[in-house]
């Protein structure tokens, strides 16, 4: 029988429970809020958290799985699906000129759960060997899956802080124009989370707010059961808040961008939608 002990001494890696709450001023008020759990891991510690705890697996169906296939992959015409999230986000850091093969990366993210899951957004946070933040990386998503990768390099770190403010050219919301602009605030996790990310519309005016603060717990197999039964299927619960709050706005007559109009403002998209056709 393996031993699975209550918790695992020497890891960096967590989990924190959190709150995200979304504040739109324009051109119609609309706020709400909802609990989440998010997992901070050390993309080293993932095969000693799969072989140490019940309930997390590495690319296997279990209550909690890390899979690879659903982060970071180079688009090629024959992607490698052997190679790890580290694998390719080493690549990644590479065009920007960091040498990724010597830092910790930390990855904070959801984990999927009982085989599904959506990741609005993902950080990998990179630190050197004196545990200074180096670099980081945004990995947002859309309902369609497809994903986009905002880089932050130490020019944008203030402090403990990546903060930059850039155009998205990403379908996020079909009730925000594609050429909206991100301003990212995005503080290096510790004992508590505080991450924001804010819209600015073309005038430069904020429009929409987001913030995602938390706070830190050891990953234990306790903890693991706790966090799923207190929110159960949070990916699922997730993507089905996203399409709730979508009726709202389109009940309360917001404009509309559908996807397909302007695909010239989507660019760098990885991992594209392609609708099937007969």
């Amino acid at each position: 029988m393996p031993h699975h002990p209550l918790s695992i001494p020497h890891l960096t890696s967590k989990i924190y429970t959190a709150k995200v709450m979304h504040h739109r001023l324009a051109p119609k008020k609309h706020s709400f809020w909802y609990n989440v759990y998010m997992f901070y891991i050390d993309l080293d510690e993932i095969d000693l958290l799969a072989e140490k705890l019940i309930w997390f697996s590495r690319n296997k169906f279990n209550l909690f799985s890390f899979r690879d296939s659903e982060h970071l992959q180079l688009p090629k015409e024959n992607p490698d699906k052997a190679k790890t999230t580290r694998q390719h986000l080493e690549t990644y850091l590479k065009g920007y000129g960091v040498d990724g093969t010597k830092l910790k990366i930390k990855l904070l993210t959801n984990l999927n759960v009982l085989g599904y899951n959506f990741n609005p957004v993902s950080f990998y946070f990179c630190f050197d060997e004196n545990a200074m933040p180096v670099c980081c990386v945004a990995e947002i998503s859309n309902t369609y899956r497809e994903m986009k990768l905002f880089f932050f390099g130490k020019e944008e770190l203030h402090s403990d802080i990546f903060k930059k403010i850039t155009t998205k050219y990403f379908y996020v919301s079909p009730f925000i124009d594609h050429d909206d602009s991100f301003d990212f605030n995005l503080k290096v996790p510790a004992d508590k989370l505080d991450i924001k990310i804010d819209d600015i519309d073309k005038t430069g005016k904020k429009f929409f707010f987001t913030t995602l603060k938390g706070d830190s717990r050891p990953i234990t197999n306790a903890n693991l059961l706790k966090c799923f039964f207190s929110i159960p299927l949070i990916p699922l619960q997730i993507m089905g808040m996203i399409h709730w709050q979508a009726l709202r706005l389109w009940l309360k007559k917001l404009s509309f961008h559908p996807k397909a109009e302007n695909p010239e403002l989507q660019r760098n998209v990885y991992k594209p939608y392609k609708p099937q056709t007969k």
